[in-house]
């Protein structure tokens, strides 16, 4: 029983927490926190005693939270403001959401007063449907006519957003489709992307493709596009201008290191001897045998292949219109070609594990200095999509 106590009194701890944590939000004005808390707490076990607090604050909290929002609504729709029609839209689904979330818990009994506890439900279909319409049209005349005032991109991207939303909430609603497509076409930004090799190194073909392919960027910006092969009748706001002016590659290295290891191992056995000479005996009658303990020595070659390649460049964008530079952002990128392999002379058991895995290595072929270049691209190109997901024009 005493192992079970303190969990008994864990759990009252958080009971008594949850209770104070709704009493709070109740008597603070945060009545759907309230509920929130209520109903996750009755969904199991509700007619326990533990539970009593809980019905009644939700009840009190639902009647409290509706009255509250009939009387935004009241006075939200005497304003008579068609800009109001989007709060007074999502406080009527809030108030059915409410209640939809309640119903499955019903009933739930009050011991105490020996009743059920009350919620005034009402179907508010007519109210949400009607309230719909208006707002539909309301945003729909909104946008189209931003649209054709629209003077920059940031008219066109809010029209987007009001017609997402009113797709979202009155599915094919006039054109609303087609609207979207123009609105999101004139509200991107589009970048013709240039690439200049200013070193005195050839670029690999393959690797000017791989960092120009900016599908593989994995690049999800709504509102700017990149192109490195420009498309006809595009009009391109501004130019990303990505240069390399240093490609660096060291010379092939071989460094070389030897070790001198010595260990004392166990090689075989042999019979323990007393201080006389003699083989000692055991309580059985047997000959005792022991570790027969060897000093094993080992001369380690090691050698280090390597090989770098640094490329040292700059990201520019320009404004098209302006002829303006806008920003610019250094690029650099490393890539090491390093592989190590190892020989040995003596006994190899005087070797750690981590040294015997390298001597079974043997000497490979150094890249060529076009291969080199070529893999600093993953690198690149992280770079580059770094500096492209941190700036923005706008």
């Amino acid at each position: 029983m005493k192992k079970f106590l303190p969990l008994i009194l864990i759990g009252l701890f958080i009971s008594c927490s949850s209770v104070k944590k709704t009493e709070k939000a109740l008597n603070t004005g945060n009545y759907d926190q309230a509920i929130n808390i209520a109903i996750e707490k009755l969904r199991t076990n509700k007619d326990k005693k533990g539970k009593q607090p809980y019905i009644i604050m939700l009840e009190e909290a639902f009647a409290k939270s509706i009255e509250r929002d009939k009387n935004a609504v009241s006075f939200l729709e005497k304003e008579g403001n068609p800009a109001n029609l989007e709060r007074i839209y999502n406080t009527y689904l809030n108030m059915k959401q409410r209640q939809e979330r309640i119903k499955p818990l019903l009933p739930l009994y009050i011991m105490e007063e020996g009743r059920d506890a009350r919620f005034s439900f009402e179907n508010y279909d007519r109210n949400i449907i009607t309230t719909k319409d208006d707002l539909s049209a309301f945003l729909y005349d909104s946008a189209t006519a931003l649209f054709k005032q629209a003077s920059q991109k940031a008219d066109y991207r809010k029209v987007y957003d009001d017609l997402v939303y009113l797709e979202k909430i009155s599915p094919g609603y006039e054109n609303t489709k087609s609207l979207i497509e123009e609105a999101h076409l004139r509200g991107t930004d589009f970048v013709k992307v240039v690439m200049k090799n200013n070193t005195d190194v050839i670029i690999p073909k393959r690797l000017e493709a791989d960092l120009m392919n900016f599908s593989t960027y994995g690049l999800d910006d709504l509102w700017t596009v990149y192109h490195s092969q420009p498309q006809n009748g595009n009009k391109y706001d501004y130019e990303m201008n990505i240069e390399l002016r240093e490609i660096n590659i060291s010379p092939e290295q071989v460094r070389e290191r030897q070790l001198e290891k010595e260990k004392v191992v166990v090689d075989g056995w042999e019979y323990l001897l007393d201080e006389n000479g003699d083989v000692v005996i055991n309580e059985d009658g047997e000959k005792v045998k022991v570790d027969k303990n060897v000093t094993v020595r080992c001369e380690y070659y090691e050698f280090t292949q390597f090989k770098a390649v640094n490329v040292v460049g700059n990201v520019q964008y320009r404004n098209l219109r302006t002829k303006q530079l806008l920003d610019a952002f250094p690029l650099a990128s490393e890539y090491v070609f390093q592989h190590v392999y190892a020989n040995y002379n003596g006994d190899k058991r005087a070797l750690e594990d981590n040294l015997l895995t390298i001597v079974g290595r043997r000497a490979v072929p150094f890249p060529t200095n076009e291969q080199m270049v070529y893999d600093s691209g993953e690198d690149l190109k992280n770079k580059i999509k770094s500096i492209i997901t941190r700036y923005r024009f706008n």
